[in-house]
């Protein structure tokens, strides 16, 4: 057996080395303390103490801090904005790079078919903006050598927005088509159908030695747009200002400073300045509303705050002969329109017609509530007809010269091809046209792009009929079986293809809704959605109306332009001055 006392004295050894060993002092035990290893990191110094040996220690050692979740979030926010931010410049540089070095051109082939489109409206433009101008000697005519955004027109009166942003020159959009495309800056005075002209006129006020001349025609599309109707009330024309053009929106706003520059003139009679200092618009559409709206934010942002003498005798009224404005939106927002309009203090005058205008009342006809009719005297300082299409000159000749548009009023008739009545080569869009849709830029401009591709579509056919000629010839003189079965092959290829090719249906109008802004920043909306409407007005309707109109700008340049213009107004508020 073995001597227990043997086996214990190691251990025994071993406790009294250890008693032996001397207790640490106060200084050694400080020493320790301050010789620790220390770790620098980025978030500052921490003091590394080596871990006690015990089993406490040993068995669960203490758990990394987990990072925070909301700081990674936003951490990865901050990055996704910056990536975001870093695309959108780019994707904007790209866009301004194309815009400014168009790709070179090639000269049309003389022997195709030339088309000539007159006007540069949205009809025209948009057809332009589609039209693979390859397949034709293509020429513009119009006097106006630009596309004007017209549905922020009005806020060009009151110098939100200047005129020159919503304006895209027709030379940026031609240079940037495929193949060469004439333009003359022209007015068309005469359609002369059975000999294929057009006679225009150069209305510039530089001419030279020739100012009117022909251009001849295989294919003519109409996108005149239409005048402005007076429906022949003695001094419209003479003395009331239009909103068409840029030119009626220079006026217009000549006019506003004009009127109030000549209320403050000195010794002026109350009744008179009451009379300059009242500003009158006649049409209830979305055009006379938006003006409207926005003549009396002017007035409320800036003209009371920079000419405080005027903020008594300042005054909007709209003049309707129906009796609601915005007919074409639902009860809903008509309501709304007409409630804000009340908080603004812009009065409404329905079931008012115009009968006559002089240089400073307007003479209406007044239906009472009780249906009886009355006359009244309206002064004004400020007159804007805003309501009515007109023929031009140019289409009645035309309609003169067609048997089958003898019965037509309002425009030129056409079929569900936007092809004029009683012609072969003839199309017309926009204003000039009467189709079952409202006279509207929506509709002009789905017209114009229905045209390019039926025009696509029928130069497609023509080539593709020219080679199903040339392989019926080549397989009729063809000696071997196996060239002829190859070729009849591509005959049935080319003619399956044909098929597809001409499986083009009639112009159908997609509305995609109505907008109007109403003033004091807000807007109503009737939204087509599904087999529905979503009708809304408001602050939320507003942001929604100028992004709408934002996206709908043609070119990039002119979504820069609109976008700064209304930073710019936001900031240092519109200019006061005439000009």
């Amino acid at each position: 057996m073995v001597n227990s006392k043997v086996l214990a004295r190691p251990a025994l050894q071993l406790s009294i080395a250890a008693s032996r060993r001397p207790l640490p002092t106060v200084s050694q035990r400080q020493f320790a303390q301050l010789t620790r290893p220390v770790i620098r990191t980025r978030r500052g110094v921490i003091e590394h103490s080596a871990p006690r040996r015990t089993n406490a220690t040993a068995a669960s050692p203490s758990p990394a801090p987990k990072p925070k979740k909301r700081a990674g979030f936003f951490r990865w926010s901050y990055r996704l904005f910056l990536l975001s931010l870093v695309g959108g410049v780019g994707a904007l540089g790209h866009s301004i790079y194309l815009l400014r070095h168009p790709a070179e051109q090639f000269a049309p082939d003389p022997e195709k078919k030339t088309l000539v489109i007159l006007g540069t409206g949205w009809g025209s433009v948009s057809l332009l903006k589609k039209l693979d101008t390859a397949n034709y000697n293509v020429v513009v005519i119009s006097p106006r050598n630009f596309f004007l955004f017209t549905p922020l027109l009005p806020s060009c009166t009151t110098g939100l927005i200047e005129h020159r942003s919503i304006m895209e020159p027709v030379r940026n959009i031609l240079r940037h088509k495929s193949a060469t495309v004439k333009y003359y800056e022209a007015k068309a005075t005469k359609i002369d159908y059975e000999r294929k002209v057009v006679q225009i006129s150069d209305e510039s006020e530089i001419k030279g030695d020739t100012s009117q001349t022909e251009v001849p025609f295989d294919m003519l599309v109409v996108g005149v747009g239409a005048a402005n109707a007076t429906f022949g009330i003695p001094g419209v024309k003479e003395h009331s200002c239009f909103l068409k053009e840029v030119g009626d929106a220079q006026k217009i706003r000549t006019r506003i400073m004009d009127c109030v520059e000549t209320a403050i003139f000195k010794d002026q009679t109350p009744e008179e300045v009451k009379r300059l200092l009242h500003m009158v618009v006649v049409g209830g559409g979305p055009t006379g509303v938006e003006f409207a709206g926005e003549l009396q934010d002017f007035f409320n942002e800036d003209l009371k705050k920079w000419i405080p003498d005027i903020k008594d005798n300042f005054h909007v009224t709209l003049v309707e002969a129906l009796p609601n404005v915005l007919p074409m939106f639902s009860k809903q927002l008509i309501d709304y329109t007409e409630s804000t309009f009340k908080e603004e203090a812009i009065t409404i005058r329905t079931k008012t017609m115009v009968k006559n205008v002089t240089d400073k009342y307007i003479e209406a006809e007044v239906t009472n509530p009780d249906g009886s009719k009355e006359m009244e005297k309206i002064p004004y300082g400020l007159l804007v007809w805003a309501t009515g299409n007109a023929v031009r000159p140019v289409v009645k000749d035309l309609m003169s010269q067609i048997p089958a548009q003898k019965i037509s009023r309002r425009g030129l008739a056409v079929n569900e091809y936007l092809v004029v009545n009683g012609t072969e080569n003839i199309w017309a869009v926009g204003d000039c046209a009467i189709t079952n849709y409202a006279p509207t830029a929506q509709v002009a401009s789905q017209e114009g792009a229905f045209l390019a591709r039926l025009f696509n579509t029928m130069a497609k056919t023509e080539a593709i009929e020219k080679d199903l000629k040339k392989l019926s010839v080549a397989q009729y003189e063809a000696k071997d079986d196996e060239k002829r079965n190859q070729l009849l092959d591509e005959i049935r290829a080319l003619q399956k293809q044909l098929r597809r090719t001409k499986q083009i249906g009639p112009f159908q109008y997609s509305h995609q809704g109505s907008l109007a802004y109403i003033g004091k920043e807000r807007a109503v909306a009737d939204i087509s959605w599904l087999s529905g409407n979503i009708a809304s007005g408001g602050t939320l309707t507003y942001l929604f109306w100028r992004s709408a109109y934002l996206s709908m700008c043609f070119s990039t340049r002119n979504r820069v332009l609109v976008a700064l213009d209304w930073v710019k107004a936001r900031l240092f508020g519109r200019d006061v001055s005439r000009e």
